[in-house]
């Protein structure tokens, strides 16, 4: 395959350039070969006539054991109580290994069709459901090995992670996992993360919390986890998805936690349309403030920040469908991720593939995989403005015709 005349967003080149700058690119089999200035003979080439051309989406937190359950178990009143409720009864009903595997299989062929080329999933993990849960994860990441690269991490309150985190870390191990859990300031928080840190650098893994994922702010398990990274220290990678508490933090106190942040070298996963939806939901009020965390002043300290979907047609967010272009496309309104648009385009990509240590996904360059997005709009007002229904993916340089599945599958 060739393409000519794409329009790369300086971001993804290399090295940076001028944006959206028009290049040539050859694939030879399953990677990129060259990436030139345009110039070349159109002639056996696709021409993507200025439209823009990005790496394939990674999605880095989402719940593809809780996706789609929204039909028979909704939210009663779109609040996070509602949703913790909500889940907890749908769960201890029907999720038997049949019925996670059908909606993580549906769940997958959507985001595919859409773009995505590598996820992490979080797996709900308090007995009986890590019995049944993380064996239909290790199927479908095997079944899926050759389209989509998949991750996950486990998840449970920090109160019902064991004092011992040893088997937890066996269990979640042995189906190529990683471990995690939701914090929120309890009397065991600090005592139970700096266990579950301990013993993810014992054994060389990397972590992923829920952190903050409210906007009291006294709420700040954020700055705890920065500390306890730094005195360990921790040599692995620490996530922290939501941080939303930051958003209504006083100035001082959220400089100080930004900064023991970037000391700590955390990366960062703001959830913008699911947080959007939950948080400052009262009945009869209208919301004053905006779902996210404080992703510009992260940005500037060098924190690595990505943007990612979280639930999909769940309690916890009744919409969303795994699309990355989605994702991006609502980041930038909500959280002004434009003006100038900057090295944004990564976090939705390269950022992402990095925090999960993907390698060669950080660019569009001679031997990166040749998984591509290609849009017919030709700039950043074209490409935001519609939900580009009609993106051409290329997956290991072949054009792909998946299509997300009807919702009807899963009546």
């Amino acid at each position: 395959m060739r393409l000519v005349n794409a329009a790369l967003p300086a971001a993804v080149q290399e090295p940076p350039g001028e944006d959206l700058a028009l290049f040539d690119i050859a694939i030879d089999g399953t990677r990129i070969a060259s990436v030139q200035p345009a110039g070349g003979s159109p002639i056996g080439a696709r021409d993507c006539k200025a439209g823009i051309v990005v790496p394939a989406f990674v999605d880095m937190h989402t719940h593809l054991d809780k996706g789609h359950i929204w039909p028979r178990t909704p939210n009663p009143d779109g609040t996070i109580a509602g949703a913790l409720g909500a889940v907890r009864t749908d769960r201890s009903t029907h999720w038997s290994g049949a019925d996670v595997a059908r909606r993580m299989e549906f769940a997958l062929r959507t985001a595919y069709a859409h773009g995505t080329a590598a996820i992490r999933t979080h797996i709900d993990s308090s007995p009986p459901q890590d019995d049944i849960s993380w064996p239909v994860f290790a199927e479908a990441k095997e079944r899926w090995r050759d389209r989509m690269t998949l991750q996950a991490s486990s998840l449970m309150a920090i109160e019902d992670v064991p004092d011992d985190p040893t088997a937890l870390f066996d269990k979640v191990t042995g189906h190529g996992g990683i471990v995690g859990a939701a914090l929120h300031p309890s009397p065991v928080t600090q005592r139970k993360v700096e266990a579950l840190l301990a013993e993810a650098e014992d054994r060389g893994l990397d972590i992923d919390f829920h952190v903050d994922e409210t906007l009291d702010p006294s709420s700040n398990c954020l700055a705890m986890v920065a500390r306890a990274v730094t005195a360990l220290p921790f040599a692995g990678t620490a996530t922290c998805g939501h941080c939303c508490s930051l958003m209504t933090m006083d100035e001082a106190e959220a400089d100080r936690t930004l900064d023991a942040v970037a000391e700590a070298r955390l990366a960062v996963v703001s959830l913008p349309m699911c947080n959007l939806y939950l948080q400052d939901r009262h009945a009869g009020r209208t919301p004053r403030i905006r779902g996210g965390t404080l992703v510009h002043e992260m940005r500037v300290r060098g924190t690595s920040v990505a943007f990612a979907s979280d639930n999909t047609r769940d309690p916890f967010y009744a919409y969303g469908d795994l699309d990355m272009m989605e994702v991006w496309r609502e980041a930038t309104r909500i959280l002004h991720l434009d003006h100038p648009v900057g090295d944004w385009p990564r976090a939705v990509s390269a950022t992402p593939a990095a925090i999960m240590g993907l390698a060669d996904r950080d660019r569009l360059a001679p031997g990166a995989p040749a998984d591509l997005v290609l849009f017919s709009a030709r700039s950043w007002t074209e490409l935001l403005a519609r939900p580009q229904t009609d993106r051409v993916v290329v997956r290991g340089g072949t054009v792909i015709n998946a299509r997300p599945p009807d919702y009807r599958e899963l009546d």
